[in-house]
């Protein structure tokens, strides 16, 4: 039973080390990342234990494989946590939907329109939704002026994303934030960096 684990683990490991390794020889790199040349694959082995690490192919399809002396428990835990670190850098857009209706009054607009700016300056999309009941639905185009409004109102911070489109009762229109510019230094700055 033991021996099915210590397969399972090697075959989901993603990178061969030590004895898994089957080759006559390999590019050698140490753990400083100073590259030591080619060396036979015993000889590497044994620089590795001598040292008390794992010799690990990082590039098995070059040639020679490329192979580096390592904590292979170490490198995995700091492979991870320098993945969790982007994932948490990496900000999710959402798209958040503001329910309107057709006949509905300025001032809820402009509530509507508020709620819509913060959504962006969070950097959301934003799903504007309006609800046709009975025989508004003979009346498109009174949403498609109030969706044309609210776009003119927040056309600073907003780019239209799709455009007003009919689907079953419903009238939908798509705002996503636009990306801000990112900052191109001068030429004086650039100057005193260098200096």
């Amino acid at each position: 039973m033991p021996t099915q684990t210590t397969e399972v683990t090697i075959s989901k490991r993603e990178h061969r080390l030590n004895d898994e390794i089957r080759v006559r020889e390999v590019r050698l790199i140490d753990e400083t990342g100073k590259q030591l040349g080619i060396y036979p694959t015993r000889e590497a082995l044994r620089m590795a234990e001598e040292r008390s690490l794992d010799l690990v192919e990082v590039a098995p399809a070059a040639n020679p494989p490329v192979c580096r002396l390592l904590d292979y428990s170490k490198f995995l835990y700091e492979k991870a946590r320098r993945e969790r670190d982007a994932r948490k850098a990496q900000k999710q857009t959402e798209v958040k939907e503001i329910r309107l209706k057709p006949k509905i009054a300025e001032h809820d607009v402009q509530v509507k329109v508020r709620q819509a700016r913060k959504f962006l300056a969070e950097g959301d999309k934003v799903r504007l939704r309006v609800r046709f009941r009975g025989r508004e639905i003979t009346h498109q185009e009174i949403a498609r002026e109030l969706l044309d409004r609210i776009v003119v109102q927040i056309t600073d911070i907003a780019t239209v994303e799709s455009m007003p489109e009919m689907e079953g009762t419903t009238m939908l229109m798509v705002l996503a934030p636009i990306a801000k510019p990112t900052a191109i230094p001068s030429s004086a700055e650039v100057e005193s960096a260098q200096n």
